[in-house]
C-alpha cells in the first residue's frame, strides 16, 4: 500500500505542515478583526458574523466533496485546483470594497481551503507506513497547533498596526507550497468511476441546513436538514454508485470511532470557546493578556504533537488515548474548581487540556484511518472532517446559550467560590465525566492492543 521513497514522505508532511499553518491562521484570525470590519461597513454583530459562518458552512461541505474526490482523481490536482481557488478568494476579499464581496471572498476561499482538511489525513495513510502513522498525524497536529497560536497573534499585529485587510495578504501564501506539492505528490489516483453528483448534493445541502439552523437556531433549518438528509439516505440506497456506501456506517469500528471523534472534538471546541470569555468575564483580562495566557499551551501541543504521533505507534493508540483522557480530564477538572485563579496558573492548566486535545486528535484520527480499507480513506476522512464541523459548530452554539444565561445559582462543583464561575466551572465539570466516558467506550470497542490493523476486517464482520 505504502511503495513511497521515506525521505519524499518526509519533504511531502513538512510542506503540508506550512500549508496547514497558515490554513488554520485564517480560520481564526478573522474572529479578532471581526469587531474593526463591523464598524468599518456599519453591521451589527448577527451581519458580521457571516464572514465566520459562511467560511464554516462551504469549509465543513467541501471538505467531505473533496475528500470523496480524492478517491477517484490525483490528489496533486485536487490541490492544485484547490490552492489557486483559495488563492483568489483571498484576493478577492483585499480588493473588496463592499461587504458581500467579502463574504463572497470568504466563501470562495473555504470553497479552496476545504481540500486540506481531507489532505490532512490522506497523506499520513496514503505515505506512511501504519507503523510510521501516529507519528505523521502527529507531525500535522503540530501545523493545527501552530496555526491556532499564531493567527490571533497576528490578527492583533495587523489590526493593531494596519488594516484588517492585510489579513487577505497573509492568505495568499500557502500558493507558494503549490510547487512544492507537486513535486512530491505522486500520480496515482483511485478507481476510475462516476461521482454521484446528486448523492453529493443532498449530503452538502443537509450539512449546509444543520450548520446554518445550529448557528442561526432556526427551527425551519433544522427541519429542512432532516429532510435532506432522509432523501441523501434513500439515494445511496438505490444508486449503482453512491457518494457514500452504505456498507461503510454498517463497519461498527468506523462508526463507534466517528462517535467518539464528535464528542472529543464538541469538548476541544467548548474549552478553546468558554476559555478567552472566562479569562475576559472572571479574571477581567484584556484581549492582548488573553493571547499571552492561550500562547503557552498552544507551543505546548505543537511540542508534544510528534511524541505523541510516537506513543501510538510503538504503544497503541488506547495508550495515547488513555494519556490523552488523563490530561483532559486534569484541565477539566482544575478548571471547574479553580477557575477565576491567578492567570499563571490558568495557563498551565490549559497546558494539559491542549496537549491533551492534541493527543486525542492524533489517535482518533489514527483509529479511524485504520478501520478504512484504501478505496475508501479519501471518503471516510473526508466524512471525520465534516463530524469534526458539525460537532463543533453545535458546541460553540450549545455553550453560548448557556453562557448567554450569565450567572446561575446552580453549582455542581461545592469548592466554586465566584459565583460568577458558576456556569462554566459546571460546564467543564460535566466535560470532565464525559471523557470519563469516552476512555471507557474506546476500551470496550477498540481494546488495548498494540497494533489496531485488522480493524477493518473486524468491524466488517458485523455487516
Amino acid at each position: 500500500m505504502v511503495d513511497h521513497s521515506s525521505q519524499n514522505a518526509d519533504k511531502l508532511l513538512g510542506v503540508l505542515v506550512v500549508t496547514l499553518i497558515f490554513s488554520v491562521m485564517n480560520g481564526t484570525m478573522f474572529n479578532v478583526a471581526l469587531p474593526e470590519i463591523g464598524k468599518e461597513f456599519n453591521l451589527v454583530p448577527s451581519e458580521v458574523s457571516w464572514i465566520m459562518t459562511s467560511y464554516m458552512v462551504v469549509y465543513a461541505v467541501g471538505s467531505i466533496v473533496m475528500g470523496k474526490l480524492a478517491d477517484k482523481y490525483r490528489l496533486k490536482d485536487l490541490l492544485t485546483y484547490g490552492l489557486l481557488i483559495f488563492a483568489l478568494g483571498s484576493l478577492l476579499g483585499l480588493l473588496a470594497t463592499e461587504y458581500w464581496v467579502i463574504i463572497l471572498g470568504r466563501v470562495i476561499q473555504a470553497a479552496g481551503a476545504s481540500v486540506l482538511p481531507a489532505t490532512a489525513m490522506i497523506i499520513p495513510v496514503r505515505y506512511f507506513a501504519p507503523e510510521k502513522r501516529g507519528r505523521a498525524l502527529g507531525t500535522s497536529a503540530v501545523g493545527l497547533a501552530l496555526g491556532n497560536a499564531l493567527g490571533p497573534v497576528a490578527a492583533g499585529l495587523i489590526t493593531s498596526f494596519g488594516s484588517w485587510r492585510l489579513m487577505f495578504v497573509l492568505s495568499l501564501l500557502p500558493l507558494l507550497t503549490l510547487p512544492f506539492f507537486r513535486k512530491y505528490l505522486d500520480n496515482a489516483k483511485g478507481k476510475a468511476g462516476r461521482i454521484d453528483i446528486l448523492g453529493g448534493g443532498l449530503l452538502a445541502v443537509s450539512v449546509a441546513f444543520f450548520l446554518l439552523a445550529i448557528t442561526q437556531m432556526q427551527v425551519l433549518l433544522f427541519l429542512g436538514g432532516f429532510a435532506t438528509l432522509a432523501f441523501f439516505i434513500l439515494r445511496i440506497r438505490k444508486a449503482t454508485e453512491p457518494f457514500i456506501k452504505p456498507t461503510l456506517f454498517k463497519n461498527k469500528n468506523f462508526s463507534i470511532g466517528l462517535l467518539l471523534a464528535f464528542m472529543t472534538t464538541a469538548m476541544s471546541f467548548s474549552m478553546t470557546f468558554m476559555t478567552p470569555q472566562f479569562l475576559s468575564v472572571v479574571n477581567g483580562l484584556t484581549p492582548s493578556n488573553i493571547g499571552f495566557v492561550l500562547v503557552p499551551a498552544a507551543i505546548a501541543s505543537a511540542i508534544m504533537g510528534r511524541k505523541g504521533g510516537r506513543v501510538a505507534d510503538t504503544r497503541g493508540n488506547f495508550a495515547l488515548v488513555f494519556i490523552a483522557s488523563v490530561f483532559i480530564f486534569l484541565a477539566f477538572s482544575l478548571l471547574s474548581t479553580f477557575i477565576g485563579i491567578s492567570a499563571f496558573v490558568i495557563a498551565l492548566i490549559l497546558i494539559f487540556g491542549n496537549v491533551g486535545q492534541t493527543f486525542m486528535q492524533i489517535s482518533m484520527s489514527n483509529t479511524i484511518s485504520q478501520t478504512l480499507s484504501k478505496e475508501e480513506t479519501g471518503v471516510g476522512m473526508g466524512l471525520l472532517s465534516m463530524i469534526n464541523f458539525i460537532s463543533g459548530a453545535m458546541a460553540m452554539s450549545v455553550v453560548g446559550k448557556l453562557l448567554d444565561k450569565g450567572s446561575t445559582s446552580l453549582k455542581l462543583n461545592p469548592f466554586v467560590a465566584n459565583e460568577a464561575a458558576n456556569m462554566y466551572s459546571n460546564i467543564f465539570g460535566v466535560m470532565s465525566l464525559l471523557i470519563l466516558f469516552v476512555v471507557v467506550l474506546y476500551r470496550f470497542q477498540f481494546g488495548t492492543g498494540v497494533s489496531t490493523l485488522n480493524m477493518t476486517s473486524k468491524g466488517n464482520k458485523n455487516l
